[in-house]
């Protein structure tokens, strides 16, 4: 198999003999072999590793001292493995085996010498030298293992050849018949004809190849041509350009005494320019010195004088303020003689009298005063009115004491207590529940935080039961289908925040966003659905939140969280028990003005109801409320009870000066409005009413509650009792009739 791989049998009729079987093709032979003889192997396998041998003698001076030596061993071991053909062959092969061995072995010797030289040299040198040296060896070395590797291939390529034309050979000696023989000649002359034919397409593609590089050449002389034009036109602008160098040097020269001159003149003029400065300079700075001399005494004077102006805008705040409570102190005991049963007729009408100019003297008059210090706009910031307009004229008096009151507040402290605390709430940062937040929500939010504060407060209290979309799901369903609690909502809707201007008209921005928040959660607690009072909660989170998704998020936080449960059912026991403990936590902080109002047989439940129902809204002043609120979000429903507490302890001297009950009912329907000092209320709230633990109030509820719900049980069957009892009545009463009946029948 490895001989048919090698040079497959070729089949040629065995009629055709002579020239007619050399004219016939033959087979493709390998191209490995065409140009080898098989005739004297040995020889063209020694030329070949002369040649190799000699293109290599300049490389392998340094170090090739193996090449030679692997060479004859690789001969003798060829010449081993071969078995003798022939005597002829063996002779040749011997006498050229011994040829190279002398040829061989003297250049072995020459180069093995320059190898141990060039070695002695390399231990003379520094250590360095031998490094370098020893590595370029190494690189020769490995170039010469390379060839050695080729020439290996080389020969064993050429000992298979020579072993094929053996076995050949061979065969054709052993063949007996004659037409075996003829067959073998055929063959060769067809590989003869072969050669002939692809020696001749080797020429022809020899001269094409001779005709490509002759039209290669003429392009590079056509290029040659060309950068030499280059190189001439390079060398002419050069010529130019060195030309025109002289002319600008001699040019340069010749103006060069020229420019001296004219420099010489320039530097004089320009020192005495510089001389000329510098007495101006010295003048400036003389008038300068005297500028600064005034500006400094202007400065002291201005000074002084804005001291003064500052201290006289004091004291004028001081004396408004002065005369704010004078007024409203005035404005009291005219309503007090008003009051009295027993003043005579004319003194009565005096004091209508004094009451109408009191109230004639508005804004307009006070806009005749020179200076004006916090003036009081008819609407705060939230759109509520900053004094009310009360049809009654007693209710006319109260709103201008409590306008005086106010604006008797704002000249003393507030403008400087609240820009101190804007400033502790821009350097809060990030908010996040501490201590340090608690107490700046105690002392109220900046209307430029507010907003901004709420939303994270809610948003962090809702967030357990806060989803993408819930809002507007609801509000699908009340469109859907109508809520019972739908009327009472259209019905309330005119009832909220009545001294407010964003809820004053039908057609105001807010009012239908107010309907969908207390729809939506009429929805979301079906078990409240709506009760009275959720909407006023619910337009004091629009009016800072503005957007009614937050705002009915804000109302769901306040009932569901804040809130006891049943604050806002059906039988509002949760405010119920409140009234109770926050009547004890009274009796404990103000025993005295508790012991006055069960002395009158006061129920304050009548008044303090509707400010835990509604978080006293429309029962403080707008600025009050909302730091009630900003607390309240914050800590619970404790903050209700103290400042509950705080307003009693506000007004408790003036309410023990109060001997009857009529007047004492009077006046806390509007003790109230009269609070201006939001810093005294809330220091009273968180301070004067310390301790207040929220446990100790959650064990009052539990206990009050259970109480209640007992006292409503026994309602419960006493009224079921009764109503057993009337249906006997009735029954034996239309009993007896009918007897009457059956008797006249």
């Amino acid at each position: 198999e490895a001989e048919h791989e090698f040079l497959p049998p070729v089949k040629t009729p065995t009629d055709v003999v002579g020239i007619k079987a050399a004219s016939l093709p033959a087979p493709q032979s390998p191209v490995s072999f065409q140009n080898i003889s098989l005739k004297h192997p040995w020889i063209e396998i020694q030329n070949t590793v002369h040649n190799l041998c000699g293109n290599r003698q300049n490389r392998s001076d340094c170090g090739g001292m193996f090449n030679l030596e692997e060479t004859q061993e690789n001969f003798e071991i060829i010449a081993e493995e071969e078995p003798v053909e022939a005597e002829a062959e063996e002779t040749v092969g011997t006498e050229t085996q011994g040829n190279t061995r002398t040829k061989t072995k003297p250049s072995f010797i020459r180069k093995n010498k320059k190898g141990n030289s060039g070695f002695s040299r390399f231990t003379e040198g520094t250590g360095q030298d031998k490094v370098a040296s020893f590595k370029h060896q190494i690189l020769v070395l490995t170039e010469e293992v390379k060839s050695q590797k080729e020439l290996v291939k080389l020969l064993h390529k050429t000992l298979e050849a020579a072993q094929q034309e053996k076995r050949e050979s061979c065969r054709y000696l052993a063949t007996t018949k004659e037409k075996d023989r003829l067959e073998l000649v055929r063959h060769k002359v067809r590989q003869i004809a072969e050669l002939n034919k692809r020696v001749e397409a080797l020429e022809t593609e020899r001269k094409d190849l001779e005709h490509q590089l002759a039209l290669k050449e003429e392009h590079i002389e056509e290029l040659q041509a060309h950068v030499q034009l280059l190189m001439d036109k390079n060398q002419a602008k050069q010529q130019v350009v060195l030309k025109l160098t002289e002319q600008l040097t001699k040019e340069m020269s010749d103006s060069a005494g020229e420019a001296d001159t004219i420099a010489a003149e320039t530097l004089y003029k320009q020192q005495e320019e510089i001389e000329h400065f510098k007495d101006d300079l010295e003048a400036y700075k003389t008038q300068n010195q005297f500028l600064n001399s005034e500006i400094h005494q202007v400065t002291k004077i201005w000074s002084t004088v804005a001291q003064r102006e500052k201290a006289l805008l004091m004291k004028c705040a001081r004396l408004q303020a002065h005369n704010c409570q004078i007024e409203s102190k005035y404005l009291m005991i005219l309503r007090k003689l008003q009051g009295l049963p027993d003043l005579a007729s004319d003194h009565v009408e005096m004091v209508k009298g004094l009451i109408q100019e009191a109230l004639q003297w508005s804004v307009k008059e006070e806009a005749t005063v020179p200076v004006q210090q916090s003036p009081i706009n008819q609407y705060d910031d939230y759109g509520f009115m900053t004094v009310p307009d009360y049809e009654a004229e007693d209710w006319k008096l109260l709103a201008k004491i409590q306008a005086l009151e106010i604006k008797s507040s704002h000249l003393l402290n507030h403008d400087a207590l609240e820009k101190s605390l804007s400033e502790r709430w821009n350097n809060l940062g990030e908010l996040i529940p501490s201590a340090e937040l608690k107490s700046l929500l105690r002392c109220g939010v900046p209307v430029e935080h507010r907003q901004r504060v709420w939303r994270w407060i809610v948003s962090h209290q809702v967030q357990h039961v806060r989803s993408p979309g819930h809002y507007k799901n609801l509000l699908k369903q009340c469109e859907v289908a109508e809520h019972p609690a739908s009327r009472q909502i259209e019905l309330d809707l005119p009832r909220t925040l009545t001294n407010n201007k964003h809820f004053t008209s039908p057609t105001s921005q807010l009012v239908p966003k107010l309907r969908r928040v207390l729809l939506a959660f009429s929805r979301q607690n079906p078990t409240i659905g709506y009760c009275q009072g959720l909407n006023r909660l619910a337009a004091i989170a629009l009016l800072v939140l503005e957007e009614e998704e937050n705002a009915f998020w804000c109302l769901v936080h306040i009932v569901e969280n804040l809130m006891p449960p049943d604050y806002y059912s059906n039988t509002l026991i949760g405010s119920q028990v409140d009234q109770r403990v926050f009547k004890d936590f009274l009796s404990e902080k103000l025993p005295r003005l508790t012991a006055h109002l069960e002395q009158h047989r006061i129920d304050l439940a009548l008044v303090t109801f509707n400010w835990f129902l509604v978080v006293f809204v429309d029962s403080l002043i707008s600025d009050i409320l909302f730091r009630v609120w900003d607390a309240f979000l914050f800590e619970g429903t404790k903050v209700i009870f103290r400042y509950a507490l705080a307003i009693f302890k506000y007004n408790e001297d003036a309410i023990l000066r109060i001997q009857d009950s009529l007047e004492i009912y009077q006046y806390l329907r509007f003790f109230t409005k009269t609070i201006g000092d939001s810093r005294k209320l809330m220091n009273i709230a968180f301070s004067d009413m310390n301790p207040f633990p929220m446990k100790l109030l959650q064990n009052r509820r539990g206990a009050h509650r259970l109480k209640l719900e007992a006292e409503l049980r026994e309602l419960e069957r006493i009224k079921a009792q009764y109503m057993r009892d009337q249906a006997e009545h009735v029954a034996g009463h239309l009993g007896g009739t009918v007897s009457e009946d059956e008797e006249e029948g």
